[in-house]
């Protein structure tokens, strides 16, 4: 009588042992799977609010013709919850020494900021400038920065 209880015994505890090590290695690959999808949802997000966000640089003719392109640029808050700050990546291929105006519109074509940059460089010459708006202007999605 012994004996097959204590087969029972011990295949019952070998099919728990078993059963634990299934269920930890199906909960590893479902929590490997919800962090996969959630990095993915969130990267998806960014990328959204980024395509949402963006904003257009347009260099005029005249700069263009001076040497002058832009690089990269990107809008931030300048300490006051408004995103009126430009920060931008201009190269100039030669020696500028000009003021640029900087002029924010909306989607719809209506200027809300202007602002100035006194431009000194040398020929080749590559760098960021901050170009600070009134403290009430707020860049908004889709403005266009028109750079003359």
């Amino acid at each position: 009588m012994k004996s097959p209880v204590r087969f029972l015994i011990t295949a019952f505890c070998a099919l728990t042992i078993c059963s634990c090590q299934k269920a930890k290695e199906t909960i590893n690959k479902g929590g490997e799977a919800v962090g996969e999808t959630a990095t993915e949802f969130i990267e998806g997000v960014s990328e959204g609010v980024d395509r949402t966000l963006e904003c257009k640089i347009s260099l005029s003719e005249k700069l263009i013709n001076e040497g002058i392109k832009t690089g990269k640029f990107y809008i931030e808050d300048e300490g006051n919850s408004k995103d009126n700050k430009l920060v931008i990546y201009i190269i100039t291929e030669k020696a500028i020494n000009d003021t640029l105006t900087f002029t924010v519109k909306d989607k719809k074509g209506v200027e809300f900021g202007r602002e100035k940059l006194v431009l000194n460089t040398k020929s080749g010459d590559a760098s960021y400038y901050d170009v600070v708006f009134d403290t009430r202007t707020d860049i908004e999605a889709k403005s266009t920065i028109e750079i003359y």
